[in-house]
């Protein structure tokens, strides 16, 4: 295993981008399997905003990190190794979704509200929180792809503006724009949802 990288079940510090290249070029497992795990569920709810149904984002990942591992001899480090490998994620699902040439329908949002926030108040509580999160997963799913990517980068895996730009090849004001109007399709749909049983 590389130096500086410790066993899945003990991180506590994820290894800098030059002991995960290493290890990678190296063909490392460990390494390997650590960035599976830390970085795998983020980009599959990515590749939902640009593909048609679940399994073609499962495929859209499995062959992001198939692209990973042959180019990442190439791999320069002007950008975050995360940022390099969410672009070729975001190409692989583009295509995809170009070749299915329909809709995309509902994404996934990973069963967490946009905030984070847990449900609460017992069986009660996550019946609503339920229906909030199928509420947020119907709008995201309607709203224009890039529109749809941003919100989920931003507001449901915790990116900063910089490196979703980056990612997304946009601009500053672009990625306010669209994050903007993206957020404000969501609160208007739960400020209506709320309305109609009486409030939160």
């Amino acid at each position: 295993m590389s130096e500086g990288v410790v066993r899945v079940g003990e991180v506590t510090d994820f290894p800098p981008d030059p002991v995960i290249v290493a290890g990678l070029r190296s063909g490392d497992e460990e390494v390997f399997a650590l960035l599976l795990d830390e970085w795998s569920r983020g980009m599959l709810r990515l590749a939902r905003s640009y593909v048609s149904t679940a399994a073609s984002a499962e495929e859209v990942v499995q062959d992001t990190w198939l692209a990973v591992i042959r180019a990442v001899g190439t791999f320069e480090g002007r950008s975050s190794l995360r940022t390099w490998v969410y672009r070729i994620l975001v190409n692989t699902a583009r295509r995809r979704g170009e070749r299915e040439s329909r809709t995309i329908p509902v994404s996934s949002v990973g069963g967490e509200r946009p905030d984070g926030a847990r449900p609460e108040g017992g069986p009660e509580g996550a019946a609503l929180a339920g229906e909030v999160r199928a509420l947020i997963e119907k709008v995201v799913g309607t709203l224009p792809s890039r529109q749809r990517a941003v919100i989920t980068l931003r507001d449901m895996e915790g990116y900063g503006s910089d490196e979703v730009c980056e990612i997304l090849s946009i601009s500053p004001a672009n990625q306010r724009v669209l994050l903007h109007r993206a957020r404000a399709a969501v609160r208007d749909h739960l400020a209506a949802y709320y309305d109609g049983i009486g409030g939160p």
